[in-house]
């Protein structure tokens, strides 16, 4: 039932256009392993090999600390309605914040969010699609707003606060690299 592919084909692109989350997952050599959902308007398939999504602020920075120690990155996709169908892509990271000279580049792929911190571009390795017939059918009703309110709410200089208490250090005392 799973097939591998070295690229992302057409068929693999347009299943990812469809979805309105996926799963990203990092892990450094020590410590914990981390899986975080996603959504919103937030990723971008750049090419059959490469794509990019866009992090925004959350109560942690994980993935930024594990891709500075294990460029390794999953990111898993699972439809949830229509053909049961799950896609992993797994490839090699590197994070790209808005102090970097790259940055104005990738940030106008995406709309413009408040507390945009990280961008991830993905090196794709492989990729592997394997049966969902266990994932449930749930129905998109729409994006939560409750982040852009949040920091639309606190303002620019409420986020980078906000980044200084909590984005710095991960779970685990890795450094993020969010000031640096």
């Amino acid at each position: 039932m799973s097939k591998f592919y070295t690229e992302l084909d057409g068929k693999l692109q347009e299943f990812i256009a469809d979805q309105k989350i996926f799963f990203v997952g990092t892990a450094a050599p020590e410590g914990r392993v981390n899986l975080s959902p996603k959504g919103m308007d937030s990723l971008r398939v750049l090419d059959a090999k490469q794509l990019i999504w866009l992090n925004l602020t959350g109560s942690g920075n994980e993935t930024a600390a594990h891709v500075l120690e294990q460029p390794r990155m999953t990111l898993m996709f699972c439809a949830f309605e229509g053909k049961p169908w799950i896609l992993r892509v797994y490839g090699k990271a590197k994070a790209i914040h808005p102090r970097d000279e790259e940055w104005a580049k990738w940030i106008a792929l995406f709309p413009e969010y408040p507390g945009s911190r990280q961008i991830f571009l993905l090196d794709i390795d492989s990729a592997q699609t394997s049966c969902g017939f266990a994932v449930p059918n749930y129905q998109y009703q729409d994006d939560r707003g409750d982040l852009v309110y949040w920091t639309e709410k606190i303002g620019d200089e409420g986020v980078k606060n906000y980044w200084k208490e909590k984005n710095q250090i991960s779970i685990d005392g890795k450094p993020t690299q969010i000031f640096e």
